[in-house]
């Protein structure tokens, strides 16, 4: 079970409860599911009872009682929890969840954790015309397409030299907003540095501007560019070219992937919440949130790359398959969040 599956299960839960008379709330349209927080237990936790507790007329817990039932007599689910003042936490049959993640990821591929389609919304995001405003809302404009959001991108002023070196464009130079826009107005990058920032090219300088948080005062040095582990845009786009590696060299071997029960769980875990951090981001209008999880997604998979295919005499097994498929996952997973930052995901490094 995926989180945007448990999600919906938490709301099928509410919704069972309501048409019981158990509880008589309006079944919201959304039920956030998330890693558990200091002294929850389980793989997941949702604060659905808290959100529910003042339109129901009953204390938290109560409600969350109310519900602990109908999410219990869920497929998938294995035992729920509640601990603080409402908290319900979700535990999962691993091994179901693991093949229903990476078997979701690998139908989706790149596109994994994107909204089905429009959601209605119209956005206007609106920038000064300095390099990392722009690259920075631009970058924000892809990740809110990615949930269904409309977006147009504008900017004032206008500084020539870095747009085509960094890939980076507007809908409108020096045009007013035609609508209450969203300001994005990270912290710039230093005059002096501009000369760094274009040696570093467009990968590695968006990367840059990307990664810091907006309030964060980018550095822009060639640390960006050296081939180490101490350089996370390297660890994340090795972690893509060797999970590629892997499905070419489980060709020449002769076997595909399956997905099935594997004991990743801190990897299946942040590819979990991939669909979480990118609605999430969109909502901030921060790719940070997104350049952050790709690497916490790489830092996880490298240890567990090494494993995925046969050594010396042995036969690709099952759990080679199911390796292979959380291989594969993984590769989908980067290659398409750096795609939504604007950075070439290799096959080769």
């Amino acid at each position: 079970m995926t989180p945007v599956e448990l999600s919906r299960t938490v709301l099928h839960a509410v919704r069972r409860a309501v048409d019981a008379g158990e509880l008589s709330v309006a079944v919201p349209t959304r039920a956030v599911v998330a890693p558990p927080g200091p002294g929850g237990c389980g793989d997941y936790a949702t604060s659905i009872a808290l959100q529910l507790a003042r339109p129901a007329g009953q204390p938290p817990l109560a409600v969350a009682e109310v519900l602990r039932p109908y999410l219990m007599g869920t497929d998938g689910i294995t035992d729920v929890v509640l601990t603080g003042p409402g908290f319900l936490n979700i535990s999962l049959d691993r091994a179901a969840s693991a093949a229903g993640v990476v078997g979701q990821i690998l139908s989706r591929g790149e596109r994994y954790g994107y909204a089905d389609g429009p959601d209605g919304r119209v956005v206007q995001l609106h920038c000064p015309y300095e390099v990392r405003a722009v690259v920075v809302a631009e970058a924000a404009a892809r990740i809110l397409r990615s949930q269904g959001a409309l977006v147009r991108v504008t900017a004032e002023g206008f500084e020539p030299g870095w747009t085509s070196v960094l890939g980076v464009t507007v809908d409108a130079v020096g045009v007013a907003p035609v609508e209450l826009p969203v300001n994005v107005r990270p912290v710039p990058v230093p005059a002096p540095a501009s000369a760094e920032l274009l040696a570093l090219g467009r990968d590695a300088g968006r990367w840059a501007l990307l990664h810091p948080a907006a309030h964060d005062r980018p550095r822009v040095g060639d640390q960006h560019l050296v081939q180490r582990e101490s350089n996370p845009l390297f660890r994340l786009r090795y972690a893509r070219a060797r999970a590629r590696a892997a499905a070419r060299n489980a060709a020449d071997l002769g076997f595909t992937a399956a997905p099935g029960p594997v004991t990743e769980r801190d990897l299946l875990a942040a590819l979990a919440d991939h669909p979480r951090v990118l609605a999430a981001a969109a909502d901030h209008r921060a790719p940070d949130r997104l350049a952050r999880h790709l690497v916490t997604v790489a830092d996880a998979a490298l240890p567990f790359l090494p494993t995925v295919l046969p050594r010396g005499g042995e036969k690709p097994s099952a759990v080679h398959r199911a390796r292979l498929a959380l291989a594969e996952a993984v590769g989908a997973v980067l290659a398409g969040g750096l795609s939504l930052l604007g950075i070439d995901a290799p096959e080769h490094l």
